[in-house]
């Protein structure tokens, strides 16, 4: 009678094995898709950020601080839009100190269009107000959006391009 008795125990056991490694298996699977999700989000909230301090920096110069200036627009740029900035860099800077232009950028919005692993694409909206110190001529407001490519570079989100749209 004992070995009859313990053929159910083992099939008892058994089963209640098979069912809690599924039930571990199924939690390491929910909590590496939880991760991956973090990630994402936390890729998309890094894009949108460094598109908007981007697209603020595009439009807040000063003659007096244009060195300053000019760096953080390179520093959050990279590839194409780097080297456009470079190359753009000594006109814009003789450009501002002569004409003691002081432009000051609100950025309004920004929007994610796609994110695929280090590639992301969004859109920025800011705004601009624009003086010339000693100047009698009134300040001037422009409106500005763009769409920019943004690719991830050590860790970092940087704009590769930025496109101005109607």
């Amino acid at each position: 009678m004992a070995p009859a008795a313990v053929r159910p125990a083992r099939i008892v056991i058994t089963i209640l094995a098979a069912t809690l490694a599924a039930l571990v298996g199924t939690g390491a699977w929910i909590a590496a898709e939880a991760r991956e999700e973090q990630g994402r989000a936390g890729d998309r909230d890094a894009v949108l950020l460094a598109a908007g301090s981007h697209a603020r920096n595009l439009v807040s110069l000063d003659y007096r601080t244009v060195d300053a200036d000019l760096q953080r627009i390179l520093d959050t740029s990279t590839g194409p839009a780097r080297a456009e900035y470079v190359a753009a860099a000594a006109k814009l800077k003789s450009t501002t100190i002569k004409s003691k232009v002081v432009q000051t950028g609100v950025l309004r919005a920004t929007g994610l269009v796609s994110l695929t692993g280090g590639k992301a694409k969004a859109l920025a909206v800011a705004d601009v107000e624009i003086h010339w110190d000693g100047s009698a001529s009134p300040p001037q407001e422009r409106y500005y959006r763009w769409a920019m490519d943004l690719d991830k570079v050590g860790g970092v989100w940087l704009v590769s391009k930025a496109v101005q749209v109607p």
